[in-house]
């Protein structure tokens, strides 16, 4: 099934004639649409030579622009902007007792406001996931998962914009891990591992070398001083759940659970990641997004710069769509 929509997302920039921040601003999203139309492309022709193998292909992309403007109104208001990009991409292999199962999950939006018209950045995601493996009985796989996570450009902790506080590969995370896979049904699907690796990379010596408002290094996402990497030993949980869980509505859920034997194994690394679409009529949905991140080794630093223990984060995004869907069987 492929899938396009053009969203109306409610989030808000724009300062009369500024254009330049615009501009680039569409350069960033565009090159995720070039992304979704080049995987169109390319699976059509696929489709039409290999019609008949185990090979089965999802897409889901979104492009969405938001404008708000103010013409001599008397009751006030700001002007705005804001332009959002995701791409979604899953690719499945299934013959005998193999399978292959990908996913690739792109995602980026910026926004500019009237009173501070510099771009800010409001979504970031890079998210690679394969696994593999072999029947083992029933319903369980002896399988194996690679997972890399990371984002495209520097972040800051907004409304400083003066200090980055990531960027791509700072953090970047990977994992390696060996188990078993519960596969009860085709919409669900339970990595358990007892054992594998997750490396943390913060390319940056800038970030790693952060001090708190005290002075004391703490370093960023648990790489401190010269060091770059963090290797943490331990077993995980990943779970996937992709359904139409009503008629028009589809659920996808990702879970994905890690403790480290080494250093604390009660502190589990959580990530929690939903999207809910919803389907007006042939042309219309409605996208709820959110994600939930805790990790013990991310510490928390609010806006007047005062360093925390690690707390939970939440982001959600809302947006109203135009959709196209296409399906291939």
């Amino acid at each position: 099934m492929h899938f396009f929509c053009i969203s109306l997302n409610n989030a808000l920039s724009l300062k009369n004639g500024s254009y330049k921040p615009i501009l680039f601003a569409m350069k960033k999203l565009s090159l995720i649409l070039l992304l979704v139309v080049g995987f169109l492309s390319i699976q059509f022709n696929v489709f039409a030579q290999d019609a008949d193998t185990a090979w089965k292909s999802k897409y889901e992309a979104s492009l969405g622009f938001s404008q708000t403007s103010f013409t001599n109104w008397s009751a006030g208001g700001e002007n705005a902007l804001a332009i959002n990009g995701m791409l979604n991409i899953y690719k499945m292999y299934a013959k005998g007792k193999v399978f292959w199962t990908n996913y690739l999950g792109l995602a980026y939006g910026l926004n500019m406001q009237q009173t501070d018209p510099k771009i800010r950045k409001t979504n970031d995601k890079i998210n690679l996931l394969t696994k593999g493996g072999i029947n083992a009985w029933h319903n369980w796989d002896y399988a194996g998962l690679f997972e890399f996570k990371s984002q495209f450009n520097e972040g800051f902790n907004y409304p400083n914009d003066s200090v980055r506080i990531s960027n791509f590969m700072a953090p970047g995370y990977f994992q390696l891990s060996i188990g078993l896979n519960y596969k009860p049904v085709n919409y669900l699907a339970v990595f358990i591992s007892p054992i594998g690796a997750r490396l943390t990379v913060v390319n940056d010596p800038a970030l790693t070398n952060t001090k708190d408002d005290k002075g004391n290094l703490i370093g960023a996402f648990g790489v401190i001083g010269d060091n770059s990497t963090l290797w943490q030993v331990g077993g995980s949980v990943n779970a996937v759940f992709k359904k139409d869980i009503m008629k028009n509505v589809n659920l996808m859920s990702k879970l994905d659970l890690f403790s480290d034997y080494r250093h604390n194994p009660q502190n589990i690394v959580v990530g929690w990641e939903n999207n809910i679409l919803m389907k007006v009529n042939k042309y219309i949905s409605v996208a709820f997004t959110s994600m939930l991140i805790y990790d013990d080794n991310i510490k928390y630093t609010d806006i007047e710069g005062v360093t925390h223990g690690p707390r939970t984060q939440v982001r959600e995004t809302f947006a109203i769509a135009f959709a196209y869907s296409l399906e291939h069987k």
